[in-house]
């Protein structure tokens, strides 16, 4: 993945926003396994990126 900022403020905050991110959706990640008695180590990050991908870019997902 290619870094879009231009200073090096901006990549550090670019670099916390990519980890924030990870951060958030690995718990979301615990809590889907935690409602259905799962172990969340078998769970998969990159199809639960794609499922959030998915919510998160259709309009009606979130409100402005």
């Amino acid at each position: 993945m290619v870094l879009r900022s231009r200073s090096a403020e901006e990549v550090v905050q670019e670099i916390w926003a990519h980890l924030l991110v990870h951060y958030a959706l690995r718990d979301l990640m615990a809590d889907a396994a935690h409602q259905a008695a799962l172990d969340p180590d078998r769970m998969s990050f990159l199809n639960a990126l794609r499922i959030v991908r998915r919510q998160v870019t259709e309009p009606a997902a979130f409100s402005p």
